[in-house]
């Protein structure tokens, strides 16, 4: 008995994927041309944490509006601080990144004064907690750091991928993965948001769910290259309209999840959030319309002489006592 029907994809769908692979091939690489040009023109909003700055935690007697904060900061010409509430309503954390305008300012102390004076009023007056600085060679650090995760994480898929399937796969994976990391990175590029840690945790998290993804239509693949005497089109169609129900269900309930964190997490939890909305719609889409149409071209192109070896060996050690 179903109390709540619903079905998201209708059983057994039959969806001919690949009578559109290039065109998904030719919009996936503009995607990525036009990502690449935009993060190299523009570059990244750095947060903070990659540029250096000060923090500064101010207490206020009575519960403070963050956009009145906000906008009395840019009043004051400092035009780069951002502004966000942590415990009580009467508590901000306020940080300056390292910057032109500010330039004037060279003591932490002097500067900490600065941003108290410009953010309290004579009607709702704050005192300084604490005060925090990164320096250049801390964000450089981070910044550095930060490459060395997305390089290690990539070739751990690439590792793994190559010794649980086939070479192809892995490159095909680790492609498409670079695809949904390069493409939500472009996104934050051109919309001119912070770039802080929490959006970079929330990339590499993109690239752990891009590659989960992957893998279950390729699992797939596999098994169905093994058992259906088919062209390999149809294979790869098969395979991902199999696949197609649970890619969908996963990434919505992922999605709704994530949605819920950036309504309620509050300012702290928004980069990391929308990061990971953004990556959960761009990793799904690849994962049904980019991932196997890549099988089908060159060096890249997938057969069933691909499988079989493996296939035997995998039954011999299983026969083994």
């Amino acid at each position: 008995m179903k109390i709540f029907p619903l079905t998201l994809v209708p059983a057994n769908t039959r969806i001919d994927f690949m009578r559109f692979r290039h065109v998904f091939i030719t919009v996936a690489l503009l995607m990525l041309v036009g990502s690449f040009a935009v993060i190299g023109l523009k570059g990244f909003n750095f947060a903070l944490d990659f540029t250096g700055g000060t923090a500064v935690n101010v207490r206020f007697e009575n519960p403070v509006s963050v956009d009145e904060v906000r906008e009395r900061l840019q009043d004051a010409e400092i035009e780069n601080a951002q502004v966000q509430t942590y415990g009580s309503g009467n508590d901000l954390l306020i940080r300056v990144r390292a910057a032109d305008d500010i330039a004037h300012i060279a003591d932490n102390t002097e500067l900490a004064q600065h941003v108290l004076d410009a953010a309290t009023t004579a009607d709702n007056p704050g005192q300084i907690l604490s005060t925090e600085s990164i320096g250049a060679q801390v964000s450089g650090d981070l910044r550095k750091n930060a490459i060395y995760a997305a390089i290690f994480v990539l070739v751990g898929f690439l590792l793994y991928i190559s010794f649980r399937f086939e070479w192809k796969f892995a490159v095909v994976a680790s492609i498409t993965t670079l695809f949904d990391v390069i493409v939500v990175a472009g996104l934050f590029s051109l919309t001119g948001r912070e770039f802080d840690l929490t959006v970079l945790a929330g990339l590499l998290s993109v690239m752990g769910f891009s590659i989960n993804d992957t893998i279950v239509v390729f699992d797939r693949v596999r098994e169905n290259f093994r058992g259906m005497r088919a062209d390999p089109l149809e294979v790869f169609n098969r395979s991902i309209n199999q696949t197609l129900s649970r890619t969908i269900i996963t990434s919505l309930v992922f999605f709704l999840s994530v949605f819920a964190l950036f309504l309620y997490g509050g300012g702290s939890l928004e980069g990391l959030a929308l990061t990971q909305m953004l990556g959960a719609v761009v990793a799904t889409a690849s994962s049904i319309l980019i991932a196997c149409p890549l099988l089908t071209y060159g060096m890249l192109r997938v057969t069933k002489q691909d499988l079989l070896p493996k296939a035997r060996d995998e039954e011999a050690l299983a026969r083994r006592p």
